[in-house]
């Protein structure tokens, strides 16, 4: 069924995204409009061959959609996602806005897709490094159990978007970026997201309240630390997990290779394993450097890599929408608690 639709955000990096990422998967898009803010109103982007305009954002323009794929900040999304799904166009949401909602299913395709049969006209796309690091958690925690998981991410500064990238090409020229994503600088050094006054990011609490709802483990032990890199193509993480029963890595291996949308990369004598310029532009999750972990009774360590922009946002939504065009029945839009 061939759909009306929209992107939110569509001249962000996630949103552009989106647009290649409808084109190759071929969705079934009768009408697409393209929304961003005012600032960008005029400009124009290819999908299909065919030269669209990108309009301003306002609630009246959403008349007639059925789907809208959003990637335009939290703060848009509170004020106007619900009323948006109320009127029959539903939104699948790439902001932390509706992540915890109670009645907002939090979704990876690959992990917990029933979970959308609970949709009221509103789903919430995961924080991208949440996304790869339960597509390896979940046929762990089904085979094994989790008893404590240990997350340290190496983030691509495209994950702050065009600011991020355009900061990092700046100093790389030695010139004055016009906007500051990371204050001590990104090109050649390290940077965190901003910390509360606890010292945690807002990504670090993301990943452990996140993975905590998808894999319904509400209790789960798990903690992060998050980083960007001056890199591109992806992020990265270094994974310790510890489980209840004993792993065999050779099993591991194979259970791993078995999950949908995971790739198993792992050949230490030919010292092969992912790195995100190896995945930019893939949909898949990557692991590698898969090995025990001696300092718990049951365990292993790991590397994964994924291309933010796709699988980490973009990818996931369109999966997301792909599901609920063909087999997720219309949502009757009860008011949300």
């Amino acid at each position: 069924m061939a759909v009306r639709m929209a992107i939110v955000g569509a001249t962000g990096l996630v949103g552009q995204t989106l647009l290649h990422v409808l084109q190759e998967r071929r969705f079934p898009v009768r009408e697409l409009r393209l929304f961003a803010s005012a600032r960008s109103s005029g400009q124009y982007l290819y999908f299909e061959g065919e030269r669209l305009p990108v309009e301003p954002f306002t609630p009246e323009r959403f008349h007639g959609l059925e789907l809208s794929l959003w990637s335009a900040g939290a703060a848009l999304s509170r004020e106007y996602a619900w009323h948006i799904a109320q009127r029959g166009c539903l939104v699948v949401d790439n902001s932390s806005a509706w992540r915890h909602h109670p009645d907002v299913p939090l979704v990876v395709p690959e992990v917990n897709a029933d979970a959308l049969h609970a949709h009221r006209g509103i789903i919430a796309n995961p924080n991208c490094a949440t996304i790869q690091l339960v597509m390896l958690l979940a046929p762990v925690a089904r085979r094994w159990g989790l008893r404590r998981v240990v997350v340290a991410t190496y983030q691509s500064i495209s994950g702050a978007g065009w600011k991020g990238i355009r900061q990092l090409y700046a100093e790389l020229a030695q010139t004055s970026p016009e906007d500051i994503v990371a204050p001590g600088g990104i090109a050649y050094t390290t940077a965190f997201h901003r910390l509360d006054a606890e010292g945690w990011s807002e990504e670090e609490r993301k990943i452990i309240a996140e993975t905590r709802r998808i894999l319904e483990l509400p209790t789960l032990p798990i903690t992060a630390t998050c980083v960007r890199l001056p890199t591109l193509g992806g992020h990265a993480a270094a994974v310790w997990v510890e489980t209840y029963q004993p792993v065999a890595l050779p099993e591991l291996r194979t259970l791993l290779s078995r999950q949908p949308g995971l790739i198993v990369l792992d050949e230490p004598k030919a010292q092969l394993y992912p790195h995100p310029r190896m995945v930019a532009g893939r949909d898949e999750v990557f692991v590698g450097r898969l090995r025990p972990d001696d300092s718990v009774p049951a365990g292993f360590s790991c590397w994964i890599v994924a291309d933010n922009l796709r699988k980490g946002a973009a990818t996931n939504a369109v999966q997301i929408a792909e599901a609920l065009v063909t087999s997720v029945p219309r949502s009757t839009a009860e008011p949300l608690r």
